[in-house]
């Protein structure tokens, strides 16, 4: 019985498809052409750093040779995170001073006082 009932739906879908003049079949398609668009835009926004700038960078380094583009990817969004966090951090000494552009000395100020960003000591001298 089961299997009559799955005959019938494949019967109706084919009628419909021939009754719309193939419309249907077209229009997936372009269904999934604009799905596809869609999912391509989502990725780059996921994004900001430019990848192939990244991939470049990367190639700098002589022991690299090949470059998965999922590992681009990582790479890109944990420097964007990166950067969002040291920024964040460094506001906090700008937002103390009553400024609103963050300065070096504010960057650094962060440096030294948060011990998750220790390790960039000495970096912008």
């Amino acid at each position: 019985m089961e299997n009559f009932e799955n005959e019938g739906s494949v019967s109706s879908d084919k009628e419909l498809n021939e009754s719309t003049g193939g419309e249907n079949a077209h229009d997936s398609q372009e269904e999934v052409e604009n799905n596809a668009r869609i999912d391509e835009e989502q990725k780059e926004k996921l994004v900001r750093l430019p990848l192939g700038r990244i991939k470049t960078i990367i190639k700098m380094d002589p022991e690299v040779n090949i470059i998965n583009q999922e590992a681009v990817f990582l790479i890109a969004k944990s420097t964007e995170l990166f950067i969002d966090s040291l920024s964040k951090e460094s506001y906090k000494y700008t937002a103390q001073m009553k400024k609103k552009t963050i300065q070096k000395r504010d960057v650094t100020s962060a440096i030294n006082n948060v011990d998750a960003l220790v390790f960039l000591e000495g970096m912008l001298d």
